[in-house]
C-alpha cells in the first residue's frame, strides 16, 4: 500500500474531509518502499525492505491549529484522529501566524522524469550484483570498502477543505562509498542519486573512491593559511547550500541575516557575488527533476535566485509575505549553479600553485551576520603545482563564508549532478576554482 495512485489517494483523502468539523482541515498523506544494502569492511553487514505511509490531518478553529497523524485508515480509524485534532486545536493557544490553508492551485504538468517504475520496483539480486561490483574493486586493489546502496519509489499528497489537491510520484536511488587503505592511511569517497537505476554506475563511483584513497598515503603536512582551491562539486555543495538555503526574507528584513542592509532593508537587487554566478531553481529540468508544489502546496516554478552575480529573488513564507504584501516565494529546490566548459582536470592544468578539495564536512556555523561556516576536509586532499597534482596533504580546518568564496570566483568547470554530504539534497553545480580560500589549522583524520 505504501505507493497509493493518485485516485486512491484522493479517495482517501476526501473520506477524511467528509468527517472534519473544523473552520478548516488539510490532509496529508505520504507513503514510501524500497530496498537497501549495507556493507563494511567489504562484506554485507544488511539488507532490508521498508515501506511504510502516514497520513497527517490538520484541524483549524480560527488561529488555533491541531494536528494528529496516523497509519490506519478503516474509517473509524480517520474519524478518530479527525477528533482528535479538532480538540487539540481547541486546546492550543491561537497562532498569530497562522494563515489559512490555499484554495486550488494550478501547477506545473508533472515531470515525467521524476518517478521510475523500474527503480521503484529493483529486485534484491539488482541491488547485490550493483554492490558485488563496488566490493569487487575493493578486494582487487588491497582496500576495505564501506558502502550504502538503497532505491526507493514514494508518494506526496494533500488536499484541504478550500478544494486544494496536489499529487506527485518520485523515484531514487542513492548509492555512497568509501574506501580506505588497509592501514587506514589514505581515504576516498564518492557518492550519488538519480530517479532512473540505469544512470547509477556503482563500479565507476567505486573506482573514483578507490583511486583518492590510494593516491592520499603518506599525506604532508602544509602551513595553514589562504590557498587557491579547487573545490570539486562534493565539496562545494555544502558551502552552496549554506547560501541559497539561507536565502530567506524574513531573517534579512528583520536584521538577522547576511542580506540585511545596516540601517534597514535588505540587498536584494544588489550585486552580491562575482557576475559569473548564476543560482537559479527549476523543478522542469530534467537532469535534476523535482516536485511542482511545495510541501504546503505553493506551486513552484522555475526561478531565479542570483543573476550575473546580483540577488534576484528571496524566499517568503505564506505569513511573511502576507505581511509585505508581496508574492509568497517557496524555499529553493532542484537548485542550478551553472557553470563553465573546463573539466576538472583542465583546471588542475591551469593551476600554478593550490589545494584540490575533494570534500567538505562537519560543516558548522560561525557568523550568521557574514555566513561564515567552519568545517574539514577528507577522504582525498592533494596539492598541486605546476597544472600536476604533486602529492597528498593533511586535511585541515577551514574557515569560509560561500559569499566571500564566490567572490574570490576564478574559474568554473562543466556543471554536474551531486549529493550534499550534509544535507543530502542534490543539486547540479560546476567544480570552482577559487582563490584566498582559508585554512585555520591541521587535522589529523584521514
Amino acid at each position: 500500500m505504501a505507493i497509493i495512485s493518485r485516485e486512491d489517494a484522493q479517495a482517501l483523502m476526501k473520506k477524511a474531509l467528509s468527517f472534519s468539523k473544523a473552520d478548516e482541515c488539510e490532509i496529508n498523506l505520504n507513503g514510501s518502499d524500497g530496498g537497501n544494502i549495507r556493507y563494511a569492511r567489504n562484506a554485507v553487514s544488511t539488507s532490508g525492505y521498508i515501506s511504510q505511509t502516514t497520513m497527517a490531518i490538520s484541524s483549524a478553529f480560527g488561529k488555533r491549529l491541531g494536528i494528529v497523524t496516523l497509519n490506519e485508515y478503516d474509517d473509524a480509524s480517520i474519524e478518530k484522529a479527525v477528533r482528535l485534532s479538532e480538540e487539540l486545536a481547541h486546546l492550543a493557544p491561537e497562532n498569530p501566524e497562522f494563515v489559512s490553508f490555499m484554495g486550488p492551485q494550478t501547477y506545473l504538468p508533472d515531470n515525467p522524469k521524476l518517478f521510475d517504475e523500474k527503480t521503484h520496483a529493483m529486485t534484491p539480486k539488482q541491488r547485490t550484483d550493483m554492490v558485488e561490483q563496488s566490493l569487487k574493486v575493493a578486494k582487487d586493489n588491497k582496500l576495505t570498502a564501506a558502502g550504502f546502496l538503497q532505491n526507493n519509489g514514494s508518494f506526496a499528497a494533500m488536499m484541504n477543505s478550500h478544494g486544494l489537491f496536489a499529487y506527485n510520484k518520485y523515484s531514487d536511488i542513492n548509492f555512497s562509498i568509501t574506501m580506505r587503505t588497509e592501514d587506514s592511511l589514505g581515504s576516498g569517497y564518492a557518492t550519488r542519486d538519480f530517479e532512473d537505476y540505469n544512470d547509477m554506475d556503482t563500479l565507476k563511483l567505486t573506482q573514483i573512491a578507490a583511486k583518492k584513497a590510494s593516491g592520499s598515503v603518506n599525506a604532508k603536512a602544509i602551513e595553514p593559511g589562504k590557498y587557491t582551491v579547487i573545490l570539486e562539486p562534493a565539496a562545494g555543495i555544502v558551502l552552496l547550500e549554506q547560501l541559497y538555503g539561507g536565502l530567506d526574507a524574513r531573517s534579512a528584513d528583520e536584521g538577522r541575516s547576511f542580506l540585511s542592509k545596516a540601517g534597514g532593508g535588505t540587498k536584494l537587487g544588489e550585486k552580491l557575488v562575482d557576475e559569473r554566478v548564476n543560482i537559479y531553481s527549476d523543478p522542469e529540468d530534467p537532469r535534476l527533476p523535482n516536485s511542482a508544489w511545495a510541501g504546503d502546496g505553493r506551486p513552484q516554478e522555475k526561478t531565479s535566485w542570483i543573476e550575473k552575480g546580483v540577488l534576484k529573488n528571496l524566499q517568503y513564507s505564506r505569513y511573511w509575505a502576507q505581511k509585505k504584501g508581496v508574492k509568497a516565494v517557496p524555499s529553493p529546490n532542484s537548485v542550478i549553479m551553472e557553470g563553465g566548459d573546463a573539466s576538472l582536470e583542465e583546471l588542475i592544468k591551469g593551476t600554478e600553485k593550490g589545494i584540490l578539495v575533494t570534500r567538505l564536512w562537519y560543516i558548522r556555523p560561525v557568523d550568521p551576520q557574514t555566513l561564515l561556516y567552519t568545517g574539514l576536509t577528507r577522504d582525498g586532499t592533494f596539492y598541486i603545482e605546476n597544472g600536476q597534482i604533486k602529492f597528498p596533504i593533511k586535511n585541515m580546518r577551514f574557515n569560509e563564508s560561500p559569499v566571500i568564496m564566490l567572490n574570490n570566483l576564478d574559474a568554473l568547470g562543466k556543471v554536474e549532478r551531486t549529493v550534499s554530504g550534509e544535507s543530502f539534497q542534490s543539486s547540479l553545480i560546476p567544480p570552482m576554482r577559487i582563490k584566498e580560500f582559508t585554512f585555520t589549522s591541521l587535522s589529523d583524520a584521514v
